[in-house]
């Protein structure tokens, strides 16, 4: 006896977008495609068409705030974002998530000119699409994102992050050079529904809209990070227009989380128990909707990809 497998009917899909300027398009990338989902991750009868997930590897211009297992992974490599940036792509990472911490204005205050040329070198050194983020400092991020936007136009860079407080001014660096914008929400899908709305009004193509809705990391609310992802997804599918938009998920928070870093009695070793802490945050995000993860360490990266290419039925 046939047991038929139980189908839901979405009417909705997530909106298809494109990250990385094509030659044609005026860029030097080998562009990556995302979105056009039309089921629940990985569920092939519901959706038949192969899901992509992009996998970035976490680049900072400065080591601040950098994890010492990460530093370690990369040797040499991470007192230089090139040499970073390629060893990442060595490694099979998709897309590079470059953070421009230096210019901090508490930290190292580089300029936005210096910044750019930063950006401008790893592009000139990587093929993977770029996702660039300043250092959270409003007032000069405006000024680096700018900068950034117009000195790499064409590149279809995505530009981080635009959030309700203060969203206008990497709205606008991303409007007038090409490039795409993420939307960073906290934990809730109204939020996630407003910075999108802003977004669009302000005049941003929901195509160049990639949505953060803030990823917990295991140990410090994951769970209510799963259940805003996958409610997120849910509504999308069900046909919410506004939040049919990619989703992108950092995972580097699980180096944050004492567990993954301290010399915890009898939780075995400290730096697979780490490499564990962010693979498994990763998993989760994985599951609950997202199109790119951003990954510190290689070996969470290696968790992740066996994983997407397992529930694809690849492996």
């Amino acid at each position: 006896m046939e047991v038929p497998v139980p189908k839901e009917r979405w009417t909705g899909s997530i909106g298809e977008m494109e990250l990385g300027g094509s030659e044609e398009k005026g860029g030097s990338r080998s562009p990556l495609r995302l979105g056009g989902n039309r089921g629940l991750p990985f569920l092939s009868f519901e959706d038949p068409e192969r899901r992509t997930v992009a996998l970035a590897g976490f680049v900072a211009d400065s080591l601040e705030d950098v994890p010492g297992p990460v530093r370690k992974a990369f040797g040499e490599a991470v007192n230089d974002p090139v040499s970073w940036a390629k060893d990442w792509t060595a490694r099979g990472a998709d897309l590079i998530c470059l953070h421009l911490t230096s210019t901090n204005p508490e930290e190292g205050d580089a300029s936005p000119e210096s910044a750019a040329d930063t950006v401008m070198a790893v592009l000139k050194a990587v093929r993977a699409p770029l996702i660039v983020y300043g250092s959270g400092h409003e007032e000069k991020d405006a000024k680096v994102m700018e900068r950034v936007g117009e000195r790499a136009r064409g590149e279809r860079l995505l530009l981080g992050h635009a959030e309700e407080g203060g969203y206008k001014s990497v709205a606008a660096a991303a409007m007038a050079n090409g490039h795409s914008v993420i939307g960073f929400s906290n934990l809730d899908i109204n939020l996630a529904k407003q910075i999108v709305i802003l977004l669009t009004d302000f005049g941003v193509g929901r195509k160049d809209v990639v949505l953060d809705p803030l990823m917990a990391a295991l140990g410090m609310g994951l769970e209510y990070s799963y259940s805003v992802n996958e409610r997120i997804r849910t509504s999308a599918l069900a046909g919410d227009s506004v939040l049919q938009v990619p989703i992108i998920c950092d995972c580097t928070s699980a180096w944050k989380a004492r567990e993954s870093t301290d010399d915890v009695p009898h939780a075995g070793d400290t730096l697979e128990r780490g490499i564990w802490w962010e693979g498994t945050t990763a998993l989760a995000a994985l599951l609950s909707g997202a199109d790119i993860l951003v990954l510190g360490h290689p070996g969470s990266m290696d968790i992740a990809r066996k994983a997407v290419d397992g529930l694809r039925g690849d492996a």
